[in-house]
């Protein structure tokens, strides 16, 4: 009996332990980013997906209006009556896409005219980017550590939960994420752009530089034997002396002073 009581006593210790280090927070989102069936045998199919940063997850279960009226739910989503609110464990894991995401999910309420519903059979699904191991691990310890707070829907939460819920994240709050996040993205994806190309311009400047180096000297070299061959000149032909015969100037009938011109130009 004592160690009963001794186990017992841990484990509360335990739990008021996990109670006062764990301090969840409240996301509310509108309900038009709901997916609600009819319903059947009291209670309605839903689904809640959001895939903008810093959320990415998706959220499946059932739901019963309060007081089990089957219609409510239906007329109340289209009349903006109806909006979730999602409990959790800030905890972030790095996505694929290099952000941070919220993946500490444990918990979730849908809200009617501002009255809690009742869930069942929720089950939380982490979505691309971040549903790698480690993101999984995270969710798996937030909703181990959530189960040990008990039904947060109320109690010293209530001022949290009606702050969260009085500014939800509708369609135009996300598209705007989007949009700044797709911002975001497209200038990283410019500068890495300009940065490859960069790269590339000195990566073939140098090619380019020593192709126009090798033409400049090939052109030069052209020049200079241009040059140097106009500079040189022709080489003349001598004109050959005409032999004259050595009897041409012992004509006798020269006389002596023929004679000398002819033997001296022939000389």
């Amino acid at each position: 009996m004592k160690k009963l009581i001794a186990v017992l006593f841990l484990a509360f210790a335990v739990i008021c332990s996990a109670q006062s280090s764990i301090k969840p927070e409240f996301q509310a989102f509108s309900g038009a980013l709901l997916k609600l069936k009819k319903v059947e045998k009291g209670y309605h199919k839903f689904r809640l997906k959001v895939d903008v940063n810093p959320w990415a997850f998706q959220a499946d279960g059932e739901v019963q209006a309060p007081g089990g009226d089957g219609d409510a739910l239906i007329t109340g989503l289209f009349d903006g009556d109806v909006y979730a609110v999602l409990a959790y464990v800030p905890s972030t894991a790095a996505g694929s896409d290099g952000k941070e995401y919220q993946v500490g999910l444990f918990d979730m309420m849908l809200y009617f005219d501002d009255e809690p519903t009742k869930i069942r059979n929720l089950r939380f699904k982490l979505l691309p980017p971040a549903n790698d191991e480690w993101a999984m691990g995270i969710l798996k310890d937030a909703l181990e550590s959530g189960s040990l707070l008990g039904n947060v829907w109320g109690g010293k939460y209530e001022r949290a939960i009606t702050k969260a819920s009085a500014d939800p994240m509708d369609k135009a709050k996300l598209r705007a994420l989007q949009k700044k996040s797709g911002k975001k993205i497209d200038e990283d994806a410019t500068i890495n752009a300009r940065k490859r190309r960069v790269e590339a311009d000195e990566e073939v400047a140098p090619k380019k530089k020593k192709k126009a180096a090798m033409e400049e000297d090939a052109s030069f070299n052209k020049r200079k034997r241009r040059v140097e061959a106009e500079e040189e000149p022709a080489p003349t032909k001598k004109k050959k002396k005409k032999k004259v015969s050595g009897d041409e100037c012992d004509d006798p009938s020269l006389s002596v002073k023929e004679k000398r011109r002819c033997q001296l130009k022939n000389k």
